[in-house]
Formats: structure tokens, C-alpha cells, sequence
């Protein structure tokens, strides 16, 4: 659901010369033949929507093959490569003969080989494999992978000739041949296809019994407009299958190696990826068309039709130029090139965001997820036994060195405090995309995520609003984790069409007798529990089959009481160009370890929303560094029920980003020094978010001046984080008692700061955020 701009340029102008700027590549991919022998139903050659192979030439002609060795070769002269590798590729390859494919081999080493060592192979459907093209082979040490999808039944269903009859015989015929002992040095393994209708264990025996030196499974093409097949509306299936082989081969000691299963165990030691489906090594990979022309990696050809182009050639065009293509050029940026949701997931530095294909959406390009990313989420936290129950992403630090640097400073910018708002965002669009195949199967949640998806195309700043309020995130995180209705999808989706302006007709869960519509209040219904019908039309809200009407579109009047009409409006306050919410109606905001006051009167609001803004004020007066936090990051503020003994409490949610709860107060003061401590939580709790701050052993204790009892590593640096805000606060504040807070505050906060850098437990990371801290505290005079 992310939108950031889809990749779009004219090509590299012709002629430029090699340079640094751009990152080379080394493997290259030649269509020697655009034509096949088979007409499996999955390709994505033939049966997906571009259809240039139409305009191809059938075979490579030996002029384009000498013109692509030597613009490899001159590409790794440039750039110094110690190797490249060459797949010939098609089509089906093996139909352009025994001496062709000597030629063409030939040729490929003759020009190459003097510049860089050449890692030359071939992929197959096997079908032609014959002992004389396999001769070649041998000669010209190339290595071949066959397409298998398991025995004859599985293979059948879709690698078939055109006339229907089955290639399985043929097939197994060459696999025999490649493990002969003549012909064993050219078997590089086997490639099978999934499909959820094969038996996973069945297909594992069978590609086993070929004894292949590897095998790779590859997920059958399918993006966001043509989505995977999901058979009985389960949300994970294709990772239940390949979990299925995973559990086979470990039992069996895992005897061949499997490039996806091996990729996940290789990023999850701090390795690369060993597949371009997964992780965030770069794809330094380019096409060459059988007319010579450069495309881009050619599964995108099941996207749409000319995705894959570049309009560059070998004839007219350097290899850098294809480089700095700029859809060549992201798919080398890493984590960089992912959307904003993939960057915020929890398993990025493993699912590095699925095949680039797999992420199509018309509107906005390949700017998403994968379409298989629930499946990918299960399969690498089983493969890679990622932790399932924390939702900040562990291993990726995303966020620049300067903005940490800046954060650690206490108060921080209001471009950081803002990069922070954008985490938070694009982790709430990541839970979405993981509760978005189990919507599916709610009709009620199902009619709300075709509409959110709808409206983030159509009206994407009413779904950031709704999006962006810290109880959305809240609710997501709870559902995923089985703990709240996937129903409320619809009220989220309702929300944003309100905001909007366009009119809907949808089914909303109803909750304690009212329906909930993040950001702007809740309308009261007759019934406790169940389903109703809500429209929205222009900014209004009513029941269907019932005269209520609530006008959203009120000024947020905090002194408004609730009228007749059942509806219920959420008050907020404006300081200068900033609106906060006063949140008593969010059914999800109960999240924090005291009671939340129920729903207002209009008199008990207006007192809580004229202190607020007094507060706020006072921040700005005495402490304009935070304002810029307070203002940036502040989204609601939840009223608390008074404790008995009247002392006045506080208290930040890492599930609900944005929203501060507070018990009343006596004055202003005190408001602002503790809404400015919980705004440092929901800081800290967002950089902790994306960066790993603690090693492994980070659950251990220290003891901290301000609790008797020890507290945890990450309890100790938020309590750090917090009290040198207030401990700034109080240095800005006239008078002698000030002074005595300040010193407090500060003892406190060098105390918690020494004990954590006395520890062998932060990361690099951790501890230059720690060390910023100590510097901002040393330099106070």
C-alpha cells in the first residue's frame, strides 16, 4: 500500500564511458533461442502478458553473440571483475543445436576468458538433450539446469507439449544422461515450479532420486492484479508447502543443497542471499534478447507487456548503461530500493521483499510488497526461526547515522522526529499487508481492504491520517497476533473514505454498542455486538435502513456534548498549525498499565484540551527543542482516571505511536514536563523499532538510580532517554527549585548512562546512541 513515486526514465544516453557512479554486473542472461518446444501454461515467456518474443528473432544470430561477449568483456575490463557468469537461456536453448551452441560457447570464452574467468551455463527443459550436445557441453565446461516438477503427474500438469502430450520421459531421459559419468561435470541441478496441487514430499522424492548436485524452487508467477492462487482462503499455503519439504530435508540431513531453504539459512548468519527471491544482495543482473537488445530481468514479462524493456541495445550501448538504468539500477540499492512497508518489516533482511516481479500493482508500478508476502513472512521466520512475537525489525538499521546522532542529542530535529513518523507508517502498512490475505476470508474485513486499497490509489492523504493515528497500529499488531477482530479492517477503511469526501456502502463490526471510526469518534447503535451497515457520503456517516445522521465535519469543539443522534466525536485542540486529538472513544487505546477515563462531557474536555494547549505552549516558551518532537510526533492525547493518592501519572505505548496517556494534573508545568518524558519514549521506542540497540544477551538487569529494584537494559536506556529531556526541561525553568530538579535529574541520568556503557551488551549502534547521550549530558554547563 505504500506509494512512493514508480521508477520511470528515458535510457542512459548512447556512448557514455564506463564509470564508478554506476555498479557493475556480472551475470547476464542470453536468449540464445526465443522459441520452445514445450508450451507449459506457467511460463512467463509465452503465457503472461508481454508477448515481444513475437517480434524476436528465433535464434541469436553469431554477429549479436560475438557483439555481447565483447561488451562483457570490455564492461569487466572496466570495472576490474575477476569473474562473470553467462546463462544461455531462452525460449528453449537446446533448439539451437550441437554446433551452434559449440559456437556460440566458443566464442563467449574466446572473448571473455582473457578479461575475466567465465562461469558458463545453460537452462533447460532438457527435451532435445542429446550425448553429442552434450559433448559440447563438457567441452566448453558449461553447467545445465533442467526444469522438473516432480514425477509424471506433477511435471504433466504443466510442462507439456503443444499438442498435450508429456514431456516427462524426455526429460528424466536427460537427466540421465547428465549423471552419467561422461556427462556428470555439466549437471548443475534441478528448477521446479510449486503448485499447491502437487504433493510437496511427493516432488521432493522424486527431484531427489535424479541425484542433482542442487535444486531450487521457484513460486509460480503471480503479482498484486493477478494474485496467487490461495486454495480454501488459506493465507499461507505456498509457505506450508515449502515448510513441508524444509521439515523432510533437515530429517534427512539435508542431502542436496536447496537455494531458497539455503539462501534464508545464509541470512539468517549474517551471510548474502543466494537467490534473487529472497534477501538484499544485489541483482546485478541483465537480459540480452535474441535481436541483441539489453531488457531488464525477465520474469518481469508476467507484469505487463514491454516491463522488462530498457531501449538499450548491444549495438548502440555499454553494459554501464544498462547499469544505470534506473530499474536496473534499484534492484543493486538493497534495502534502499524496497518500498516503505518492506523497509519497516520485521523479516526484510531475509525476504528482501520476494522476487521483483512478485510486486507489480498497476498504479504504482513495483513500489510494493510481494504478492506472496504472507507466505514469505512464515517461511522465514520457521526457516530462519526469526522472532515472531516482536514486531520492530531486529537486524536492519535503515535509519541514517545523522539522524541517530541527532536523536541522541535529547531533543533532535524536526526532519529526524519526522523520519520517525514515517517508521511508524510504514509499519502500519506492513501489518496490513500481513492481515490482508486473512481478510480474504472475513466477508466484512474483505469489503474494508478492497476499499482501503482503493482509497490509498485514489486519496492516499486520507489513508495516511487514519493510518498514522497510534491506535490503528495498535489494533493491527493485536490482530495479527489473534488478539483483536480482524472485522475492524472496515471501520479503518470507513474512516478514510469519510475523510475522503466519497460516498461508500460497507459492513462495520459494532463493539460495546458503538462503531469505532479511527480519528473521528465512534456512532452508538442499538446493539451491543454484530454487524451493521454503514455509509458514508460526502464527509457524513449513517446507519443504513435507519434516519441517523452524524456530521463529521464539525470544528472540533471540545465543549460539544453528545446529541441525540448517537454520535460521538472525537475533540481536539489546535496550538498554532498543529491539531491533537483528545482520544476518548478509541475502543483500542486501552494499552497501557492504568484506566483510561471513559467518554467525556463537554465541560470535563474543555478543561483537559485548554491545559493541553497551555502545555504545549509552555514547551515552546521553555523548552523549543522538544516542541519540535511534541509537535511532530504527538498525534493524541489519552485522558487517565485520577489515581486515588492524587499523584499525577503518564504513561507512552510502543504499540501505540503518537499518542501520550495522562492522568489530570495540577497545572500546566507539570503537563508539559511529562508529556515532553513520554514523547522521548515514543522516540526511543521508534528508533528501537528499526535499529538493534542490545546484543543477543540484552535481557540482563542494572540498577538504576531512580528504582530500587534492577530494571532491564532497554528499560534503563528508555528511562535514560526520558529524564535527560526533563533534566534539559528543568535547566531552562527560573527559580532555585528548578535548579534542585534539574540536578536531580541529571544525577539520574548519569547514573543510568554509566551503568549502560559499563555493560558488554550494546551493539555499535547502541553504543553510539548511548555515547550521544553522554556527550549532550557532559555538555551542560
Amino acid at each position: 500500500m505504500s506509494r512512493p513515486s514508480t521508477l520511470r526514465s528515458e535510457p542512459a544516453e548512447p556512448g557514455r564511458r564506463p564509470t564508478d557512479r554506476v555498479a557493475p554486473l556480472t551475470q547476464y542472461v542470453l536468449k540464445l533461442v526465443s522459441r520452445c518446444d514445450l508450451a507449459c501454461d506457467h511460463c512467463y515467456v509465452y503465457e503472461h502478458p508481454d508477448q515481444s518474443w513475437r517480434r524476436q528473432p528465433r535464434m541469436m544470430a553469431p554477429a549479436t553473440v560475438r557483439a555481447v561477449a565483447e561488451r562483457i568483456a570490455e564492461h569487466a575490463a572496466a570495472h576490474r571483475l575477476d569473474g562473470v557468469r553467462v546463462v544461455l537461456h531462452g525460449g528453449e536453448p537446446l533448439l539451437a543445436g550441437a554446433a551452434r551452441l559449440d559456437a556460440t560457447a566458443a566464442t563467449l570464452r574466446r572473448v571473455i576468458e582473457p578479461v575475466a574467468r567465465l562461469d558458463l551455463r545453460m537452462q533447460s527443459n532438457g527435451v532435445l538433450l542429446t550425448p553429442a550436445t552434450c559433448e559440447v557441453l563438457v567441452a566448453h565446461d558449461v553447467k545445465v539446469g533442467i526444469s522438473l516438477d516432480g514425477d509424471r503427474a506433477a511435471n504433466d500438469r504443466h510442462r507439456r507439449h503443444a499438442n498435450g502430450s508429456s514431456s516427462h520421459r524426455q526429460v528424466l531421459r536427460a537427466l540421465s544422461l547428465l549423471r552419467s559419468p561422461a556427462y556428470r561435470t555439466s549437471y548443475a541441478g534441478i528448477l521446479c515450479t510449486v503448485d499447491l496441487a502437487n504433493d510437496p514430499i511427493r516432488v521432493y522424492e522424486a527431484l531427489l532420486a535424479e541425484e542433482p548436485p542442487h535444486v531450487d524452487f521457484l513460486l509460480p508467477h503471480a503479482n498484486w492484479d493477478n494474485p496467487p492462487a490461495r486454495p480454501d482462503g488459506h493465507t499461507t499455503p505456498y509457505a506450508d508447502w515449502l515448510l513441508a519439504v524444509h521439515r523432510r530435508w533437515l530429517a534427512d540431513g539435508r542431502p542436496v543443497p536447496i537455494r531458497l531453504l539455503e539462501s534464508l539459512l545464509s541470512t539468517a548468519s549474517g551471510h548474502g542471499s543466494r537467490s534473487e527471491a529472497v534477501g538484499l544482495s544485489p541483482a546485478d543482473l541483465v537480459v540480452v534478447e535474441t535481436d541483441g537488445t539489453f531488457e531488464q530481468v525477465d520474469s518481469l514479462k508476467s507484469a505487463f507487456d514491454g516491463a522488462a524493456a530498457t531501449g538499450l541495445d548491444v549495438f548502440r550501448h555499454r553494459v554501464d548503461d544498462a547499469a544505470a538504468h534506473p530499474a536496473i539500477a534499484v534492484r543493486q540499492s538493497g534495502l534502499a530500493g524496497l518500498c516503505a512497508t518492506c523497509r519497516a518489516c520485521p523479516v526484510v533482511r531475509h525476504c528482501g521483499g520476494g522476487l521483483y516481479a512478485h510486486r507489480y500493482r498497476a498504479g504504482n508500478g513495483f513500489d510494493n510488497p510481494s504478492a506472496y508476502c504472507p507466505d514469505l513472512l512464515k517461511l522465514v521466520r520457521v526457516v530462519t526461526a526469526a522472532p515472531v512475537a516482536d514486531e520492530p525489525t531486529r537486524p536492519a538499521d535503515p535509519l541514517d547515522e545523522r539522524v541517530l546522532d541527532d536523536l541522541a542529542s535529547g531533543a533532535g530535529t524536526a526532519a529526524s522526529a519526522a523520519q520517525l513518523a514515517a517508521v511508524h507508517l510504514a509499519m502500519v502498512r506492513a501489518l496490513l499487508v500481513t492481515l490482508s490475505e486473512r481478510a480474504a476470508g472475513d466477508p466484512v474485513a474483505a469489503d474494508g481492504w478492497r476499499l482501503l486499497v482503493h482509497l490509498d490509489d485514489a486519496h492516499p492523504a486520507a489513508v495516511r491520517a487514519v493510518l498514522a493515528h497510534p491506535f490503528v497500529r495498535r489494533w493491527a499488531r493485536r490482530c495479527r497476533d489473534g488478539a483483536a477482530e480482524l472485522s475492524y479492517l472496515a471501520c479503518v477503511a470507513a474512516a478514510a473514505a469519510v475523510r475522503a469526501g466519497i460516498r461508500a456502502d460497507l459492513p462495520v463490526p459494532v463493539r460495546d454498542g458503538v462503531v469505532s471510526l479511527p480519528t473521528l469518534g465512534a456512532l452508538a447503535v442499538g446493539c451491543e455486538r454484530g454487524v451493521v451497515r454503514l455509509v458514508t457520503d460526502d464527509g457524513d456517516v449513517r446507519l443504513a435502513g435507519r434516519r441517523v445522521t452524524a456530521d463529521t465535519g464539525h470544528d472540533g469543539d471540545p465543549a460539544r456534548e453528545d446529541g441525540p443522534d448517537g454520535w460521538l466525536p472525537v475533540r481536539y485542540l489546535r496550538v498554532g498549525g498543529d491539531r491533537l486529538l483528545l482520544e476518548d472513544t478509541d475502543p483500542h487505546r486501552e494499552c497501557y498499565d492504568l484506566p483510561v477515563e471513559p467518554r467525556l462531557s463537554g465541560a470535563a474536555a474543555l478543561r483537559w484540551t485548554r491545559q493541553v494547549e497551555r502545555a504545549v505552549r509552555r514547551i515552546d516558551a521553555e523548552a523549543p527543542g522538544y516542541a519540535t518532537g511534541v509537535r511532530t510526533l504527538l498525534r493524541a492525547v489519552v485522558p487517565l482516571r485520577a489515581a486515588p493518592a492524587g499523584r499525577s501519572r503518564s504513561a507512552a505505548a510502543g504499540a501505540a505511536f503518537g499518542a501520550v496517556a495522562v492522568m489530570p494534573v495540577p497545572d500546566d508545568a507539570t503537563l508539559a514536563v511529562l508529556l515532553v518524558h513520554e514523547v522521548q519514549h515514543l522516540k526511543l521506542g521508534a528508533v528501537r523499532d528499526v535499529c538493534t540497540l542490545f546484543e543477543r544477551d540484552g535481557n540482563r538487569t542494572l540498577r538504576v538510580p531512580w528504582r530500587e529494584e534492577p530494571r532491564p537494559l532497554a528499560e534503563v536506556l528508555h528511562g535514560a532517554y526520558a529524564r535527560l529531556a526533563v533534566a534539559d526541561v528543568w535547566r531552562h525553568r527560573p527559580g532555585p527549585a528548578a535548579g534542585g530538579h534539574f540536578r536531580r535529574y541529571r544525577a539520574w541520568t548519569d547514573g543510568a548512562l554509566d551503568a549502560l556503557l559499563g555493560v558488554d551488551a550494546l551493539t555499535t549502534t547502541g553504543e553510539r546512541f548511548v555515547r550521544g547521550m553522554r556527550a549532550t549530558v557532559d555538555g551542560w554547563s
